[in-house]
């Protein structure tokens, strides 16, 4: 076979790109049309503009919504929302690159997969899977991690970089797929299998992606995996943005794997300096209570010598001698006067004579109290008539009460009453007192009798 080539026929790739903009542009069945999908990897620029995919269950088609259009909305545009986008095809000819520039949008739903997402969170909160109560504490120095992710991917490489600056724990990989089909199978079966291995700790997770690449992690087989667990777990999905269902249901919710790895496993640095630190406060202790304890023995040593002490027994020997002895004749001599005592109040109180003596004093009191009680009643009565008296007099006096009667008085500006007018002159100032107030006033005219 033999191809003829004409030199004039040999374009650019810059210039196929142009013509095939510019029979892309003329096709009107491909400008001004209305495309529904869902939104996908959104990206929100710096400078404003949005870039995100529009897909269906067959096809995605990568689309621009430019600044100046966004304006156009009445919603922000989210992950896995469901819109009806309008606009024109076009190519970028610098990098081939075909898409749909947006001019504007509308909503049309939320997607799918975000509305069974929301369904199965609501589930597994009911059923208490998201609880704190039910997760448990990390343990402090474990010797096994066991790691459920890709055995290709970033995540393990980034946990074992950690633990070997960290500590020296064993690290047991389950490799299991991430994403796609058969992704959340997968990820339980590792689950399940390092629970049948002596494993102190475990890490799932994965590194970066789109959402559709983390969706496994939002599978209701991974979350009730992770809730059976007998062993802690440390999620690690995605960035620091990301957050699955996985990190709702895990002990422990790590942001990238890397940080899974630090909450893990202590740094033996850290614990190395706080053992040496304790070693010296213990050893600084105990250096201190055996020099405490020599000073003493010291000092007692120096007090009781085996002469001083032998002086000290014979000298508290001989004063205890000599109060026992005091306290003997003491003893006897009050007793003596006592029993004297006692014999002589025997022979003056007979037993008769003492029941009567006593029977004629308890009348007596009996009497003394009767006479008291009517001495303090007539005491009282006496002195609440007086009192009444007393407050009968003081209201009769009391100007106060007399302006009850509809009187008033009149006192000059510095208080003083007045009760003549040559207490006052034509200008002075003076103040009216009444019942319920009072009224100052300047005198106009003085009148005499």
């Amino acid at each position: 076979m033999v191809y003829i080539v004409r030199m004039s026929s040999v374009i650019s790739v810059s210039e196929l790109n142009e013509r095939a903009r510019a029979v892309i542009s003329s096709d009107p069945s491909l400008n001004d049309v209305w495309v529904s999908g869902e939104i996908s990897n959104l990206t929100k620029h710096t400078s404003g503009h949005y870039y995100f995919t529009l897909k269906d269950a067959k096809s995605e088609i990568r689309c621009t919504l430019f600044r100046g259009a966004r304006n156009t909305l009445q919603f922000e545009p989210a992950e896995s929302m469901k819109v009806a986008a309008f606009g024109s095809v076009d190519m970028y000819v610098a990098k081939g690159a075909y898409q749909f520039n947006v001019a504007t949008m509308r909503r049309s739903g939320i997607g799918d997969m975000y509305l069974a997402l929301e369904e199965l969170k609501k589930k597994l909160k009911a059923e208490g899977l998201f609880d704190e109560a039910r997760k448990r504490p990390i343990p402090r120095y474990p010797l096994t991690v066991g790691v459920v992710t890709s055995p290709t991917g970033a995540a393990i490489q980034d946990i074992i970089k950690v633990a070997a600056k960290r500590f020296p724990a064993n690290i047991l990989l389950a490799p299991v797929l991430v994403q796609g089909d058969g992704a959340a199978a997968s990820i339980s079966k590792g689950i399940e299998l390092m629970n049948t291995l002596p494993v102190d700790v475990l890490i799932v997770g994965r590194g970066g992606g789109s959402a559709e690449d983390l969706w496994a992690f939002n599978e209701e087989k991974v979350a009730r995996a992770i809730a059976a667990s007998r062993i802690p777990v440390i999620s690690a999905v995605g960035h620091e943005t990301d957050f699955t269902v996985a990190d709702m249901v895990a002990d422990v919710r790590a942001p990238t794997p890397s940080a899974a790895a630090e909450t893990a496993l202590p740094d033996i640095s850290s614990e190395l300096r706080n053992i040496g630190n304790m070693m010296m406060r213990a050893s600084g202790s105990l250096i201190s209570c055996i020099s405490a304890m020599q000073n003493n023995f010291k000092v007692l040593d120096s007090k009781l010598s085996l002469k001083r002490a032998k002086e000290t027994v014979i000298a508290n020997a001989a004063a205890v001698g000599e109060i026992s002895r005091r306290s003997s004749f003491a003893m006897r001599s009050l007793l003596n006067v006592k029993t004297g005592a006692y014999a002589a109040v025997d022979g003056k109180l007979s037993p008769r004579r003492a029941k009567d003596i006593v029977t004629q004093y308890l009348l007596a009191v009996d009497d003394m109290s009767a006479s008291a009680d009517s001495s303090v009643l007539r005491a009282v009565a006496g002195k609440r008539k007086d009192m009444c008296a007393s407050e009968q007099r003081m209201n009769a006096i009391d100007p106060t009460k007399v302006l009850e009667r509809g009187y008033s008085y009149v006192t000059d500006a510095k208080g003083k009453a007045l009760v003549s007018v040559t207490q006052i002159s034509y200008g002075s100032d003076v103040e009216i007192r009444m019942r319920d107030g009072s009224a100052k006033a300047k005198v106009n005219e003085v009148n005499k009798k």
